[in-house]
């Protein structure tokens, strides 16, 4: 097997168990690799670290799949680790609506595997997960039995990778449109068409969690989306709710969404910029109980973040301003660069500004399908505080 061979001293992190190798900490290689193909990696020394898949024109070169140089990379390999994953997933969670791979913190580099009711969503987002993709398509029909399995490789991060942009059925042919349960609630996903592989499964967790929170309440959401949060509100007894967001098509699902539940709360969907309809709000000297706030990621780039701050406290801000005293903050981040700390300040800058005092009810993560590897920061990126605003 073809050695990757790290520049002195570069070698801690991998060694530590973040599963990438950028090429910059890469010393030399030997010849004949190809885009793909599996490699063993070694320190300056020639101490063997670990084994994994290559692309030299990625700047994420190697992306770790083992660290037992006696483990072969095969389909007793793939197996075993989707089979570790589905095993986690039912013990320790509702399997109706999961993410049942969550690429590198369930060990299998750029592979993401939904689960909506009785189908799958499938991405290989890198080359060297992309050639393994029947096997592994395989693998999911033997153990999980899905009724139909789709692709969603239709992502520009894959060509980064050389791959072409891409989506279609792996497995049977069936509507792309169906409805599928999340915390009991019937929610439609579109997966063909949807956002990512159709709809947000990572806030499963953190939408259940608003339960005590929303009752009789007068409940505002933005960035609303197809309308999880706005359901789950409804369905824990929230009085009235104003649901919001810029995008009309998402705002008729959010409404289906509603409707398939027979939920008869008194909701208005307001299309609109959230920016711009919070500082309404305040002008016209709105007050609410609970004010949900879970917008798009601000940023997706070290380089971009001072601009996302600004966001973020924007929206924060004038949250905190239409709430009743003792009222309800749900304010998340899904930006991975938005570090807990960092986000925390923010929410703290906004509430000097608003004049308001803060007091932490809850801090929240992504759901535990979505597990976190402390070795790589990369996998926690969600940031949910449920705060008091005095």
């Amino acid at each position: 097997m073809a050695k990757v061979i790290l520049k002195k001293g570069l070698h801690k992190r991998v060694r530590s168990g973040h599963p990438w190798v950028y090429r910059t900490e890469i010393d030399r290689m030997e010849e004949g690799i190809n885009p793909g193909d599996i490699v063993e990696v070694y320190d300056s020394s020639m101490n063997f670290i670990g084994k994994g898949y290559i692309n030299q024109r990625s700047m994420i070169t190697v992306r770790m799949l083992t660290y037992n140089k006696d483990e072969e990379i095969d389909y007793e390999f793939f197996y075993k680790r989707i089979k570790q994953a589905w095993e986690y997933r039912k013990r320790i969670m509702d399997v109706e609506s999961c993410r049942v791979v969550f690429a590198e913190a369930d060990f299998l580099p750029a592979l993401i595997v939904d689960k909506f009711g009785d189908y799958l969503v499938v991405q290989t987002l890198a080359l060297g997960i992309d050639k393994y993709k029947d096997i592994i398509v395989e693998i999911l029909d033997e153990i999980i039995k899905p009724a139909g399995i789709y692709e969603r490789n239709d992502v520009k991060v894959r060509e980064l990778e050389g791959l072409d942009q891409q989506k279609g059925y792996l497995k049977g042919n069936f509507d792309t449109v169906f409805t599928f349960r999340e915390n009991g609630l019937l929610f439609y996903v579109d997966i063909e068409n949807g956002q990512k592989t159709g709809y947000f499964l990572d806030q499963k967790e953190n939408r259940a969690a608003i339960r005590p929170y929303v009752k009789d309440a007068k409940v505002l959401d933005c960035f609303c989306h197809t309308g999880s949060f706005t359901v789950h509100a409804a369905h824990y007894g929230a009085r009235e709710i104003i649901a919001v967001d810029i995008s009309k098509e998402a705002l008729e699902l959010a409404q289906k969404n509603l409707s398939l539940n027979n939920l008869d709360t008194k909701c208005e969907f307001v299309e609109a910029n959230a920016f711009d309809y919070l500082r309404e709000l305040h002008d016209n000297k709105e007050v609410f109980d609970v004010v949900i706030l879970d917008p798009p990621a601000f940023t997706k780039s070290r380089e971009s973040i001072e601009g996302a701050v600004r966001g973020y406290k924007e929206i924060n801000l004038r949250a905190m301003k239409i709430l009743k005293p003792g009222g309800f903050l749900i304010t998340c981040s899904c930006s991975q660069h938005m570090y807990p700390e960092l986000f925390k300040e923010v929410i703290l800058d906004a509430s000097k500004d608003a004049k308001k005092r803060v007091r932490l009810v809850e801090y929240r993560t992504q759901s535990k399908d979505h597990p976190i590897l402390l070795q790589s920061e990369e996998t926690y990126y969600l940031k949910c505080f449920i705060l008091q605003i005095f």
